[in-house]
């Protein structure tokens, strides 16, 4: 514990080697503790209740309650929080949901060693932190893709490998209406066939197949 003023730390992640990893960085520190772990999102909002931290460092995707969602949820409660979202994937979806939420940081978790400090010390002071990488990304794919929440059902189904007839089933809707969300799918993402369209979308972080991590 330092003598001094430190700065409190919820670190939040599904793996706990993951957030003992984070705690070992921060531990380094003379003006940083952690206060407290959680291993989901609802965790994350519980522990926030109870410590108030000044900073959290939020894993994007978990079970029970992902980071995204678990980050809307404290900001909404507790309108100043501070939140640094970290994760292994590059999508500007992504990115785009982690600060639409109220994070005000987005780290890579391959960088995350370099970088996790400096991020901290940067969003306690009130500053948003997004690497240059992540900006450039962000700015390419500029305006992010507004997928209406049956398109994105539909996206996911393609993703599965469903045909047009398989996914109207599978939602109760005609297959002439799958139709048109597939083409309204392809317009919007700038795509002309169902490969690609899956390659883009997870590419983007719009859908994640398999494990979260």
């Amino acid at each position: 514990m330092s003598k001094t003023k430190s700065i409190r730390i919820l670190c939040v992640d599904d793996h706990p080697v993951v957030r003992e990893g984070m705690a070992a960085i921060i531990g380094t520190q003379d003006d940083m503790t952690v206060v407290a772990e959680a291993g989901d999102g609802q965790s994350a909002l519980d522990s926030y209740r109870k410590h108030s931290p000044d900073v959290v460092v939020m894993d994007l995707r978990m079970p029970v309650l992902g980071g995204v969602e678990a980050t809307a949820q404290i900001r909404k409660e507790f309108p100043s929080a501070r939140i640094i979202v970290m994760t292994t994937y590059e999508g500007d979806e992504d990115i785009h949901r982690a600060l639409a939420a109220g994070a005000q940081a987005y780290l890579l978790k391959d960088t995350v060693r370099k970088e996790l400090l400096h991020t901290i010390r940067e969003v306690l002071a009130g500053r948003h932190c997004i690497s240059p990488k992540m900006a450039a990304q962000m700015a390419e794919h500029t305006p992010h893709v507004a997928l209406s929440p049956r398109e994105l059902e539909v996206l996911k189904l393609i993703a599965e490998g469903l045909r047009n007839k398989e996914i109207g089933d599978r939602l109760n809707i005609a297959e002439d209406t799958v139709k048109i969300h597939v083409k309204n799918i392809f317009t919007k993402l700038n795509v002309i066939d169902r490969t690609q369209a899956v390659v883009t979308a997870m590419q983007r972080g719009i859908i994640h197949l398999d494990n979260p991590h």
